[in-house]
């Protein structure tokens, strides 16, 4: 797994923002997949960061989330984006795509769930014979879908 796959999502975006916002004030390759840098936190302080690509929990990063801990932060990600920009392009591309698939998928959830409160609808309908309206049955699949959105929502 990479610095990516091993951090937070929030250290990832966090890490984006401050990449995007030239946080990262310096820095320079170490080794073949290793580097070390200074990036300004939040508050102004300046962190000395460290990051091997090749193991992530080897990374360290003076900040108060990252430090004495095997994790990686928003600062490390920040340096990995600045010394490696193709891997920050990289990233972006992905999200966009896990965002489209996502819409996707919640379109067909959707779909299938308009599918089923119709049937839904015209049972009812046929069980209470005449005695539904038009204006009745917009009604009941109103409440049919809100009751099926609850499920899914807590599903």
């Amino acid at each position: 797994m990479g610095l990516i796959e091993t951090a937070s999502g929030n250290s990832v975006w966090r890490g984006m923002d401050y990449y995007r916002e030239r946080k990262v004030t310096a820095w320079s390759r170490t080794g073949e997949t290793t580097y070390a840098g200074t990036v300004s936190g939040s508050n102004g302080e300046a962190y000395q960061v460290y990051i091997d690509k090749a193991h992530p929990r080897k990374s360290v990063c003076g900040c108060a989330f990252a430090r004495g801990r095997r994790v990686v932060c928003k600062h490390m990600i920040a340096l990995y984006f600045t010394a490696e920009p193709e891997a920050a392009d990289h990233f972006l591309k992905q999200a966009e795509l896990w965002e489209k698939e996502a819409a996707e998928e919640e379109e067909r959830r959707l779909a299938d769930l308009r599918r089923y409160v119709n049937s839904l609808s015209r049972s009812i309908a046929r069980i209470l014979g005449n005695s539904i309206t038009e204006r009745n049955c917009c009604l009941l699949q109103t409440f049919v879908c809100i009751c099926c959105g609850f499920m899914l929502y807590y599903a």
